[in-house]
């Protein structure tokens, strides 16, 4: 089973998604960003590692939100850990994907995601799932 790391990057309310190219596979299906998980690497460590490549940001990982297994019909197996990302160094570049664009939460549900976010996708436009991390505490 593939292990991968992907980033749910937020920025004003809204979503970074990221297009694939028509040149890999499933063309043109939007995804988060992210990649496969080197042997022997932490996953905030692969996920750091992808951003920079993939979007030239230096990212703060914050918490894991889920953990998908999906099985493609070919066979093809998959386990994803997505993670919050709500703080960046850099700025944005495209350095690899078709298209990338930030998106409300509801909007979402009107790209062509990969099979395996799709039920993620849905929770998160109906706002089942808490993106935000809970608020830094004051001392008083």
């Amino acid at each position: 089973m593939k292990q991968v790391v992907a980033a749910l990057i937020l920025n004003q309310g809204k979503i970074l998604i990221c297009q694939r190219t028509r040149h890999q596979s499933m063309p043109l299906k939007w995804e988060f960003p992210g990649g496969k998980i080197e042997p022997g690497e932490a996953e905030d460590a692969a996920l750091r590692r992808e951003l920079d490549e993939e979007l030239g940001i230096q990212a703060t990982i914050g918490h894991k939100l889920t953990t998908i297994r999906h099985t493609y019909g070919n066979g093809g197996q998959v386990e994803l850990h997505f993670f919050v990302v709500e703080h960046f160094a850099g700025e944005i570049q495209n350095r690899i994907f078709r298209d990338v664009r930030w998106v409300s939460r509801e909007q979402m549900v009107d790209y062509d995601f990969l099979e395996a976010d799709v039920a993620l996708v849905r929770d998160i436009a109906a706002g089942k799932l808490t993106l935000t991390g809970p608020a830094p505490r004051t001392r008083r």
